[in-house]
Formats: structure tokens, C-alpha cells, sequence
């Protein structure tokens, strides 16, 4: 569906879906902290092209993860521990973008769906291994490529940054900043790759900010969720859906 008529009178049925997606995603993010872009990408890879998807999904993430990098005065400390990385996830994501052509290609849905099946099972059955300094100075800015790599493919920046976030020893707030930081960037590359490919234009963007209040309305009911909700057995189905959903793309688009 052309960008030019995502706000048309025909494509009204399209615009509530898209909408409720980024409810739901924003809750998701509200309740466990991250995951409104990956919830986005991979349901609204359901009802339109992967590379529409993606910008659509650029302001709310943008916005919404830049206000995760706060507060400003530790986020000089968060970047002595991430900012290679922050360096190798741009060079990824446009490599990336100039070897696979920003999602334009047939098989991204199917890439796309792998990428969800393999965070969903890491998340649920994997563990975060300590990394010595030593280790940390030449991994970080690798995991930054592979990261940036894979979002220019999918349109999904998760994997591996945040195993590999989670394995710094950080403390929770620190954390969350780190991730806050990684998929701001993450947002800010895949937005470049999209402009230079033709695919983020000034009206595509003013769609993305329309899904702005969406996301926030969808974030501040799974802040509400949290406290009543135990976050361990709700990770568990969030992830348990990702897995599914990621399977489903993947199947679809093979056979």
C-alpha cells in the first residue's frame, strides 16, 4: 500500500489495525520496558511490506527509547560502556542497508520471523554470561555491527544488543538506559537507511508521528499493567508470543 494513501477514506479498517498495534506494543514496552518496536515490526509484517512497517514504527520508537536514555546525569557512564557499540550499530545498519537493500528484498519476512524466534527462545531459556573488560572493549563494537546488520534485514534491533547488555553486569536502571541508548540509535540508522533508499519521506514521517499518541496511550496502560501483573509470568507469555508470531512469518513467507 502506497504511503500516500495510508490516511485515505479506503484504507480506514487499516489505520484502527495499525493503531491498536501500537497500543498493544506500547503496553508491552510499559509493562517489561522494551519491545515496542519488535512488536510493531512483527505484527504489522502481518497486514503490509516489512519496509512500511519499519517506517512507521520510527517515531514512536525514536521518542519513546530516547526518553529510556534519561537520566542525563549517569548517561556519560552508560556511554564509556556502550558508545562503541552505538558506533558499530550504525555501521552495520548501513551496511547492511547498501548489501540487502533496506527491507525491499522478498525473503525479509522470513528473516524477519527468525530473528523473533531466536530472541524469543534465548529470552526464555538463555542466560547472560559475565564479559570481562578485556572481552568487552573488542565484543562490544562487533555485537554493535551484527545488531545494526540484522535491523537493516529486519527492521528488528534486539539481537544480539540486548543478551549482550545484559551480560555487562549492569545495574536495572543502568540497563534500561544502555537499552534506551542502543535502540535510539538503532532508530536514528534505520531512519538514514530508509531516507536514502527512497522509503522515509516527510509524509511517511508525519504517519509515524500520528502513531506517536497510540504508543504513549499503549505505554501508560502497561504502566498501570505492571502493578497488577507479575512480571516474570508476563514476560514469559510476551516472549512465548514472540515465538510464535516469529514462527508464523517465517513459515509464511518460505511456504
Amino acid at each position: 500500500m502506497p504511503f500516500t494513501e495510508f490516511f485515505s477514506s479506503t484504507s480506514l479498517a487499516l489505520v484502527g489495525v495499525v493503531g491498536a498495534v501500537f497500543v498493544f506494543a506500547g503496553a508491552i514496552k510499559g509493562v517489561v520496558g522494551f519491545g515496542l518496536p519488535t512488536v510493531s515490526m512483527a505484527l504489522l509484517a502481518l497486514v503490509m511490506a516489512p519496509v512500511e512497517a519499519a517506517a512507521l514504527l520510527i517515531v514512536p520508537s525514536l521518542v519513546t527509547n530516547a526518553w529510556q536514555t534519561g537520566p542525563f546525569r549517569t548517561l556519560k557512564a552508560v556511554l564509556r560502556r556502550v558508545g562503541a557499540m552505538q558506533l558499530g550499530i550504525c555501521f552495520g545498519t548501513f551496511a547492511g542497508a547498501w548489501i540487502f537493500g533496506a527491507l525491499s528484498a522478498a525473503w525479509v519476512t522470513a528473516a524477519l520471523g527468525l530473528a523473533l524466534i531466536v530472541y524469543a527462545i534465548w529470552g526464555l531459556f538463555g542466560s547472560a554470561s559475565p564479559i570481562c573488560a578485556r572481552t568487552e572493549k573488542w565484543l562490544g563494537p562487533l555485537v554493535g555491527v551484527m545488531t545494526g546488520i540484522v535491523a537493516a534485514a529486519t527492521g528488528v534491533f534486539v539481537v544480539p544488543a540486548v543478551p549482550y547488555l545484559q551480560s555487562l553486569g549492569l545495574d536495572r536502571d543502568e540497563l534500561i538506559q544502555a537499552m534506551g541508548v542502543s535502540f535510539t540509535v538503532s532508530t536514528v540508522a534505520l531512519a538514514v537507511t530508509l531516507t536514502f533508499t527512497g522509503n522515509y519521506s516527510v509524509g511517511v514521517a508525519g504517519a509515524s508521528a500520528m502513531m506517536l499518541a497510540p504508543a504513549l496511550v499503549g505505554m501508560t496502560l502497561g504502566q498501570y499493567l505492571r502493578r497488577a501483573l507479575s512480571p516474570g509470568v508476563f514476560r514469559a507469555c510476551f516472549l512465548s508470543g514472540l515465538f510464535i508470531l516469529g514462527l508464523h512469518l517465517a513459515t509464511r513467507a518460505l511456504f
